[in-house]
């Protein structure tokens, strides 16, 4: 028999093909992702419907009647909030102009005392941050115009997506059998644990983040009506979506709400208040809600999904930061499993580092010795 020629290429090699290789789906992910966007999205839908239709087909319900009820049911849900929204926003953006006009006097108000506190005349620092303060609220107006316009021309211009999620739930087993038809027959039992596992994280961690949006909704508007900031409920929900983006998404949420206080409330109290309660949905979101809902599953340390979403963001804005966590989680469950993926699926993971860690565990152990 002869033996095979085995050719090892220089580093440098593997490097620049590599190199090659990102340069070339970065490309990819670019240039079509008009038409990326709405199938990865569609996954990520189909996953959250997934729990639902398959509930409905064990009724005995047919899956095609199962998949329909699911999606139309998803449709009326999403529908009412973004009309709520809309109409919330629309609200908000009335009052924009007596907001201004509130923030530049609070603004004049405080440096006045600063004046007579240091002996300083500031009357060019008033007009520049009375310029900038307006420049602000104008901005902020158009911005938030220009994006919910660009939301509701993105779902109408992806309104193939429910088809996509319709397709993707109905053939869930054929897509199954096609990965394992791919994999050598002694391979299927691994393939299989793959499949189930990658199907786990994304059912898990999507139905998981929407029931955590969904309480944080209640518990931040609760919170702003508590405190008497004006759009109690437009403020909620908007820093409860923001949730939808690990660890960015609360302190992007609530630096509106913050500002909001600080420029338009007649005390700082409101915004010390905000701040407050911004450390408690932060805590209780991070350590009980996201924890006991989404789970272990996903199982990626905090730098790599950082890095994660940072990357997503860049490449398509906020439905890439949106897909970026369960995309890494279901490539550190390859890695986990495959053997040249090894190296991968450690680096994705949270091990290698437990004895640094910081947990409850650590903490219970640390008082018991004392």
């Amino acid at each position: 028999m002869q033996k095979r020629l085995r050719i090892k290429l220089p580093l440098i090699y593997n490097i620049t093909i590599l190199l090659l290789f990102l340069i070339l789906m970065y490309y990819i992910l670019t240039e079509f992702q008009n038409y990326l966007k709405p199938i990865t999205l569609g996954v990520l839908f189909a996953y959250l419907l997934y729990p639902i239709a398959g509930y409905i087909e064990k009724k005995g319900i047919n899956r095609i009647f199962a998949n329909i009820i699911a999606i139309i049911t998803a449709i009326a849900v999403l529908s009412g909030v973004g009309l709520f929204l809309y109409h919330e926003m629309s609200v908000f953006l009335t009052d924009i102009p007596d907001m201004k006009s509130h923030a530049v006097k609070n603004i004049n108000r405080l440096l006045v005392s600063f004046e007579k506190f240091a002996g300083i005349d500031s009357i060019d620092i008033r007009s520049s941050i009375t310029s900038f303060t307006d420049t602000i609220f104008t901005n902020s107006s158009e911005a938030m115009k220009s994006f919910f316009t660009s939301t509701f021309n993105t779902v109408f211009a992806i309104f193939i997506m429910p088809v996509y999620v319709f397709f993707l739930l109905f053939y869930r087993d054929k897509f199954k059998n096609f990965i394992l038809m791919l994999v050598p027959e002694k391979d299927h039992d691994k393939a299989e644990k793959i499949i189930d596992e990658v199907n786990t994280v994304g059912v898990r961690y999507i139905t998981g983040v929407f029931f955590v949006v969904t309480i944080l909704v209640f518990i931040n508007s609760l919170g702003f009506y508590l405190i008497g900031l004006k759009y109690a409920i437009f403020l909620g929900f908007v820093a409860a979506l923001m949730n939808f983006i690990p660890y960015y998404g609360t302190i992007i949420g609530y630096s509106f709400p913050f500002f909001l206080s600080v420029f338009t409330m007649d005390s700082p109290k409101y915004a010390v208040l905000v701040v407050l309660q911004f450390i408690i949905v932060q805590f209780t979101e991070n350590n009980i809600l996201t924890p006991n809902i989404v789970g272990s599953h996903v199982n990626i340390n905090p730098f790599m999904i950082i890095l994660a979403i940072t990357l997503g963001g860049f490449v398509w804005g906020l439905p890439g930061m949106f897909i970026a966590v369960p995309f890494v989680a279901a490539l550190r469950v390859l890695g986990e499993n495959i053997d040249t993926l090894k190296p991968l699926g450690f680096l994705l993971s949270q091990k290698g580092a437990e004895e640094h860690s910081i947990n409850f565990e650590k903490i219970k152990k640390s008082f018991k010795k004392r």
